[in-house]
């Protein structure tokens, strides 16, 4: 088994690495950190918590402090993109920590808080910086940062930059840096969209993949719970009467329904928040926090906001509604069974989301088991999503005005 001591890294990084516990690295570390050290490009293919922060944040501060260039105001040396306000805030904690032996300065930028303190850190001349892409646009367009002398570019979950639909802004960030550069795009699915993305910004990639694109963690057992869908929150009820879902993450499919579904769990005594784009900054930082120190039991989330998270010691992940993406699926029971622990996905599953089931038990190659010992168990959805087999279309919005569609930059 490699360890990081056999990997090359600035003895510098490897102090870090002492510092934060780890000896070994993760397959997705081991498999990245030697080609990207030899300055290649990269295509990443790994679902959250297999330590990718880390696969490529590593080799990324070990070519700075390998190079003396001094600081320039306004001009970081390494670039990462991230499609959420967390992940990129996770990111940044990561290049703190391990840069914390070699004087190298990063900083992290995003929507949601005042620009004034982002602008005075580039001021004053970061190594590396991490963004989401609307606030760096902004910054861009300001004048108060430019992307000229950016020799590493990295792009982390581009699945989900390119859901939220962030395509454009990631072009013309990637118009202004250099096209002599080091990149690496990181996905935990490759959509063609993403394999598209890919073939336009690397160059003679190496690519690296620690598990098949849509396969589900070992460690999780999985169960679905049949049920009419307004009996969930009487269901939920009954779930978290069991002292053994101490730590749980449940996914909603919209905003409204993350905040119903938090107060109701606020009503029959159960710690809880949300969490969602329509929160502000300072209150999705609190409870993430709340979560993360165990003041809360119940971290209600949709999946754009719930992308990035990472927390450990989740035993639980509750689908109260089931995604009509089976990708999402994946990464949601992904939260938990992490760091070798074992962990448990529940799935609540009415009549109009049985195709949905059926369409994730196709993706992860399994069936996942039913569970009837429940007071709401309601047989009659068991026989399948209907006579036509298909899932339920999304309701189409009318077409709007460009004007009038909601800014992809809140991130």
């Amino acid at each position: 088994m490699t360890e990081f001591s056999g990997l090359e890294l600035a003895q510098p990084l490897l102090r870090a690495i002492s510092d934060e516990g780890y000896n070994t690295p993760t397959p997705i570390q081991a498999k990245a950190i030697p080609p990207l050290l030899d300055g290649r490009d990269l295509l990443g293919v790994a679902q959250t918590g297999t330590g990718k922060t880390a696969a490529f944040a590593l080799p990324t501060l070990h070519h700075l402090t390998q190079d003396g260039s001094k600081l320039q105001p306004m001009k970081p040396r390494a670039l990462i993109l991230a499609p959420t306000r967390e992940l990129a805030g996770q990111i940044g904690d990561s290049f703190r920590r391990y840069s914390r032996h070699m004087g190298l300065r990063s900083t992290v930028v995003f929507g949601g808080v005042s620009i004034r303190p982002q602008i005075k850190a580039l001021a004053q001349g970061v190594h590396v910086l991490v963004a989401t892409p609307g606030r760096l646009l902004d910054l861009m367009n300001q004048g108060k940062v430019r992307l000229d002398a950016v020799e590493i570019y990295i792009l982390d979950e581009a699945d989900r930059m390119l859901d939220m639909g962030f395509i454009r802004d990631v072009k013309k960030i990637t118009a202004a840096v250099p096209r002599q550069r080091q990149t690496a795009l990181f996905s935990a699915t490759m959509p063609k969209s993403v394999q598209g993305l890919a073939d336009g910004l690397l160059v003679d990639s190496v690519r690296v993949e620690v598990a098949p694109t849509a396969t589900t963690a070992e460690k999780v057992s999985q169960r679905v719970l049949f049920v009419a869908k307004d009996k969930k929150r009487a269901l939920l009820g009954e779930l978290m009467a069991d002292v053994d879902i101490s730590r749980v993450l449940i996914f909603t499919r919209t905003k409204h329904g993350a905040n119903r579904v938090a107060k109701h769990l606020g009503q029959i005594g159960v710690d809880a928040d949300a969490i969602h784009g329509n929160k502000s900054q300072g209150a999705r930082e609190r409870a993430l926090k709340g979560f993360r120190s165990g003041k809360l039991r119940a971290l209600v989330a949709t999946d754009i906001a719930a992308r990035g998270i990472d927390v450990d010691g989740v035993t639980h992940v509750i689908n109260f509604d089931l995604p009509n993406e089976p990708e999402s699926y994946v990464h949601r029971i992904g939260r938990t069974a992490r760091a070798g622990a074992s962990g448990m996905a529940i799935s609540f599953c009415d009549h109009e989301e049985r195709a949905y089931l059926a369409d994730i038990e196709k993706v992860i190659r399994q069936t996942v088991p039913v569970d009837e010992e429940h007071p709401f168990h309601l047989a009659q959805i068991v026989q399948g999503p209907g006579p036509a087999g298909k899932a339920p279309q999304r309701k189409r919005r009318p077409n709007r005005r460009r004007s009038q569609r909601p800014a992809a930059r809140a991130a």
